[in-house]
């Protein structure tokens, strides 16, 4: 196949173009531009920023499209901020379909970021793809997110919108941000710890992304959460155990509302999200038990 995917430059999307690479796909990158991480030889870097020619002939004959375009959450909501996380994925979104709207061999499937906070908080509730959306700023945005992705599909072209959780992995995310406290011997569970945190390993993740891409089974919301989610206090001592450290060190709720404002709840509530779809169209986790999980994370 011959795969395009924006955001391909993040921490995730470098490793999804070295793993489409792995398998025999070519890859195409599309970029906004400015300073980017080194991508493995062979993948072909297009720049997208507005006004550039030529980015559009990349999606027309492509095969398939992953789009992991969008602005950052983990940072203060501003109003500012805000206006930046929604319109950065409904701007990504329109683009493709503008591109996709011209192309004369349009690919056979879109993969689609999402993400879990499409569901709110929503306590001990199990919940696979078929639970409703939740409430909040965070909901919302997943849901315009996945509802203007969704406007993309047609006749011969399916779109697979995956709800990603936390993702593992030391260089990015979540664990990048967790790791200096605690391997300073500051960690330990936040608010509490008694919030569900759905979590996947990055190459899980990366494998869902590819399955996506190449299982015409796969349609729709589909939840990219490893199988068994876990409690923050639980993800808190088997990082501890991780990087053989005691995980001791609480941090109070009102701490992180100070710090981080109205995203705070991200961290303070969580979902408990679970791969159903994934599971039943036989999708194989290598890492669906969270001490592996980061063990192999923390080691890398």
């Amino acid at each position: 196949m011959q795969v395009v995917v924006t955001g391909g430059t993040g921490f995730i999307g470098r490793r999804l173009g070295a793993r489409l690479l792995e398998k025999g796909h070519d890859v195409v990158v599309l970029s906004r531009g400015g300073a980017r991480p080194a991508l493995p030889a062979g993948i072909r870097v297009v720049s997208w920023q507005t006004g550039a020619p030529g980015w559009e002939a990349a999606v027309d004959g492509a095969d398939g499209i992953v789009n992991l375009a969008g602005e950052g959450i983990a940072q203060r909501w501003t109003a500012g901020a805000k206006a930046r996380i929604v319109s950065s994925r409904l701007e990504a979104v329109a683009a493709l379909a503008d591109a996709l709207g011209r192309a004369r061999r349009k690919p056979s499937v879109v993969v689609n970021a999402s993400a879990v906070g499409y569901y709110g908080s929503r306590d001990d509730e199990v919940l696979d793809e078929s639970a409703p959306p939740g409430d909040g700023f965070l909901a919302r945005t997943c849901v315009a997110w996945e509802e203007a992705a969704a406007r993309l599909a047609g006749p011969g072209l399916r779109v697979v919108r995956v709800r990603i959780g936390t993702v593992l992995a030391a260089e990015g995310g979540a664990l990048a941000k967790m790791l200096p406290a605690f391997r300073a011997f500051a960690g330990g569970p936040i608010g509490g710890g008694a919030q569900w945190m759905s979590w996947i390993h990055r190459d899980d993740l990366v494998d869902l992304l590819v399955f996506a891409l190449e299982d015409g089974r796969t349609d729709g919301p589909l939840n990219g959460t490893a199988p068994n989610p876990a409690r923050n206090r639980e993800f808190s001592s088997a990082l501890g155990r991780a990087v053989h450290r005691p995980a001791i060190a609480p941090v109070p709720a009102a701490a992180v509302k100070l710090l981080f404002g109205e995203m705070a709840a991200v961290v303070l509530e969580g979902q408990r999200v679970v791969p159903a779809k994934a599971l039943s169209l036989g999708f194989a986790f290598r890492f669906p038990r969270l001490a592996e999980a980061l063990a192999d994370a923390v080691r890398r």
